[in-house]
């Protein structure tokens, strides 16, 4: 970004885990910024970290620091003090909505402009920025109506304004503990002690990034090891870096494609034997065409090292049992997700064997509803066990992990919402 555009200057290191959270954070909502990297020529040498930072002798620990237009420096910040400064955290309006979302993924965000749109009282809760895994995706080209393709940030950012224009309201930072479900009123707890009430819940919280776990992962966590396609992150490498992808799915094929116009060594790790079973064949197609991407079939990643940063990996061809091992800062891990649905145990709400929520006729066994449904009708299509507490997107049973498919569920769920508050 040009230096004249940008409303906040980052200053920090490489390989800084708060760093790379902020940049993250920024660039999905939408926030023009400036990264300068710090070294000690940097320090030394550079004009613009002398006056406007002030980080000559400053210790590690009060790094990085956001310096914001009107002159504001912070020191370490937490992205909260950012969306404050930034003026994107918010506290909720009402007392009592008609209808709450959590998670503002593209089932999320689709669920807000419909049920905005239509009338309903919305609110759309999120725990960090608007667009879930999609945001991280450089580019979606198989979205309807984007021929050239859209960046998965731009997408979810148009999404955010057209649901923001109907009326809904967006709170981000915002993590959901708890759930209580009375007759007509579902109450959210969230960690900041905020309660939310509404009539009606929609569930789209999604699902977070599976890890490799080995030893040292958590050490390096955004630290060299990141969860995601890594949009935020393609523009600070350089030609000499060395960037890995784990897993063999569009996510990982479109980053892929995405860090070779910055670095002429990017490689996929896949343990199949092929990219079919999960990659579409026009990217396939671009991969074999493109001689900066390099794929490992049959292999997988089985160590990390490095002191404060991820400096190199290990790797294994399972076919052969070659192990070696290869430089690297930049470790991206694309590997399909669990769902967020712990708090669905405490209240009761059905879940399938691998967590996802279980809505509609799948809850029907033999005929018969579930057995703490107490309503004279069956659950609608898209409605858990509990009456008014619905689910869409990944993190629904059944569902298809793809973009489009979210955002037909995120309408589809406000459907029944109507027919759930028509009802009561």
């Amino acid at each position: 970004m040009k230096e004249t555009e940008a409303k906040v200057k980052l200053f920090g290191k490489r390989g800084s885990a708060e760093a790379h959270l902020i940049r993250d954070f920024l660039h999905r909502c939408d926030v023009p910024f400036e990264w300068i990297e710090l070294n000690n020529n940097v320090l030394n040498n550079d004009a613009r970290a002398q006056p406007e930072a002030q980080v000559e002798g400053l210790s590690d620990r009060q790094l990085p620091i956001c310096v914001f237009a009107d002159g504001t420096r912070m020191e370490h910040p937490t992205i909260r003090q950012v969306s404050e400064k930034l003026g994107l955290f918010r506290n909720p309006s009402r007392t009592e909505y008609d209808l709450s979302i959590y998670g503002a993924g593209p089932a999320g965000i689709s669920a807000a402009v419909y049920g905005a749109s239509e009338g309903l009282k919305t609110v759309l809760l999120e725990r960090f920025a608007v667009g879930g895994q999609a945001a991280t995706s450089p580019k979606i080209e198989n979205y309807v109506g984007f021929p050239e393709g859209i960046a998965g940030a731009e997408l979810a950012l148009r999404g955010r304004d057209q649901a923001c224009r109907f009326g809904a309201e967006i709170l981000l930072l915002r993590e959901g503990v708890r759930g209580e479900f009375l007759p007509g009123k579902g109450i959210g707890y969230l960690s900041d002690g905020t309660k939310i009430i509404a009539r009606a819940s929609i569930c789209a919280t999604g699902v977070e990034y599976r890890r490799l776990n080995l030893p040292n992962e958590e050490k390096f966590r955004e630290a060299g090891v990141y969860y995601g396609a890594g949009a935020s992150e393609a523009t600070l490498c350089s030609s000499r870096d060395n960037v890995f992808i784990v897993g063999g799915g569009n996510s990982g094929a479109q980053a892929a494609m995405h860090f070779a116009r910055y670095t002429t060594k990017v490689t996929i790790v896949v343990r199949d034997n092929s990219l079919k079973k999960s990659v579409s064949q026009y990217l396939i197609d671009r991969i074999r065409t493109c001689p900066d991407v390099r794929v490992l079939l049959h292999t997988e990643v089985i160590a990390l090292h490095g002191d404060d940063v991820l400096s190199s990996i290990r790797l294994r061809d399972d076919q052969t049992g070659k192990e070696w091992t290869e430089e690297t800062n930049w470790l991206f891990l694309c590997l399909g997700g669990l769902p967020n649905t712990e708090w669905a145990e405490e209240v009761g709400i059905v879940r399938d064997e691998a967590g996802y929520l279980v809505t509609g006729p799948d809850l029907m066994k033999n005929g018969s509803r579930p057995a703490n449904w107490k309503l004279d009708r069956d659950p609608y299509y898209m409605e858990t066990n509990i009456p008014g507490v619905f689910a869409a997107g990944d993190v629904r049973h059944g569902s298809i992990k793809r973009c489009a498919s979210a955002v037909g569920e995120g309408a589809m769920a406000v459907t029944f919402v109507h027919r759930y508050i028509a009802s009561g």
